[in-house]
């Protein structure tokens, strides 16, 4: 059997321990991405809607709680006199160059078209 000494014990232990926390204390630290209206919702309201959004099961869907989020935000903006931008923050495909949309396809691309 391996003998090791306490440094060894040590280092092993800090490593397995910092495996398990670092991802942790990483995703907590991430800053979440803004949510369109977001001065016009509670905080609570914020949380529900990120839960809303980690838990659609695909882009399609997500897509479908933006847009519907997008519109009660208009209405609300309206009903309290504020101006909000007409477009949520860009997000999913072709939000950034290079993005690729459901199934790896070029959002802005059309069969045929090179």
């Amino acid at each position: 059997m391996q003998q090791f000494s306490k440094l060894d014990v040590r280092l092993r232990m800090t490593a397995a321990l910092l495996s398990i926390l670092l991802p942790a204390v990483s995703s907590a630290a991430e800053p979440e991405a803004p949510i369109y209206g977001h001065q016009l919702m509670t905080q609570q309201e914020r949380r529900d809607y990120r839960e809303q959004m980690r838990s659609a099961r695909s882009w399609e869907e997500r897509e479908q709680l933006r847009r519907e989020h997008h519109e009660r935000m208009r209405e609300r903006a309206r009903a309290k006199g504020v101006t909000l931008p007409d477009s949520p923050p860009a997000r999913g495909p072709g939000a950034a160059p290079g993005a690729k949309g459901p199934g790896g396809t070029d959002p802005g691309s059309r069969p045929g078209s090179r």
